[in-house]
């Protein structure tokens, strides 16, 4: 009888044992699928056009990836380096290389993990055709965004309109290093790039320099309009810009790959007309 016992009680506790494996083995089971199936959210601050659009088609393309992607829509070039700098996103795509240059060189803890593409800034003028015929003392409207003077000087001294000091590369100049002004053209950069088209549209100068991205958002068209157009060659490329603990994380990585993609690349050809190319 107390064998009996013995085996009957050897038995329970071999039988409960294997269930507590099956459901452990179970368990680890379910985890490890929940792991595979973890979703990554990166939050990216762009402002709209062409920024916010080229990231809603590649949202998409990051969720067949297990990446999240959360677009954060602004309007302006300060916003997005703060909510960077404090943590609220992940990444910004708005800028370019001198932009970027000139964060670092304020302070920001920032790293250029790539570029996508190229946004050409374009002189618009309501009464000239070109910029040879502008009129002596001619009033040009530049941003204050500082890395846009230098982009902009650049256009007058290809076309031998102006010289800069000796020694200062056109991508770093900024209005005090004009040397000559023959033409005594009156340079202000006292607007907002934001506000350039209103400016434009109130024809408060003689030729005003447009970002194309806030020329396209308002309805210009830079290849149609512009009387003259920035060259696909420009330093000017637009990147994603991370803080620079973050630049090998994986996702963001993967970001720029998409964002460099054929796909992406052919939706930017397909899309703006030659007022956005895609960077090489």
């Amino acid at each position: 009888m107390k064998r009996f016992l013995f085996a009957l009680v050897l038995l329970f506790t071999v039988t409960l044992a294997a269930c507590n494996n099956s459901d452990d083995s179970s368990n680890d089971s379910s985890n490890e699928e929940a792991s595979n199936d973890e979703v990554k959210k990166l939050t990216v601050v762009a402002t709209p056009v062409p920024h916010a659009e080229i990231l809603e088609e590649a949202k998409p393309l990051l969720e067949d990836k297990g990446i999240d992607l959360d677009i954060k829509v602004v309007n302006d070039y300060n916003t997005p380096n703060q909510m960077l700098e404090s943590g609220d996103a992940n990444a910004t795509f708005f800028a370019h290389i001198p932009y970027f240059n000139n964060l670092l060189n304020e302070g920001f803890d920032f790293e250029n993990i790539g570029p996508v593409h190229l946004e050409p800034i374009g002189a618009y003028s309501n009464d000239y055709d070109s910029l040879e015929d502008l009129p002596d003392g001619a009033k040009v409207l530049i941003s204050n965004n500082l890395p846009d003077e230098g982009r902009v000087l650049k256009f007058f001294v290809d076309h031998d309109l102006i010289t800069l000091k000796d020694g200062v590369d056109p991508i770093e100049a900024t209005l005090d290093d004009i040397e000559e002004n023959p033409h005594d053209f009156k340079f202000d950069n006292q607007t907002a790039p934001e506000i350039m088209v209103k400016a434009y549209e109130n024809n408060e100068g003689d030729v005003f320099f447009i970002n194309s991205n806030y020329a396209i958002d308002s309805g210009l068209s830079p290849k149609e309009e512009a009387i003259e157009l920035e060259a696909a060659d420009s330093d000017y490329v637009n990147v994603v810009i991370v803080r620079s603990e973050d630049k090998d994380d994986e996702a963001l990585n993967t970001l720029v790959e998409v964002l460099q993609s054929d796909d992406i690349k052919s939706f930017i050809d397909e899309n703006y007309d030659g007022a956005v190319i895609s960077a090489e």
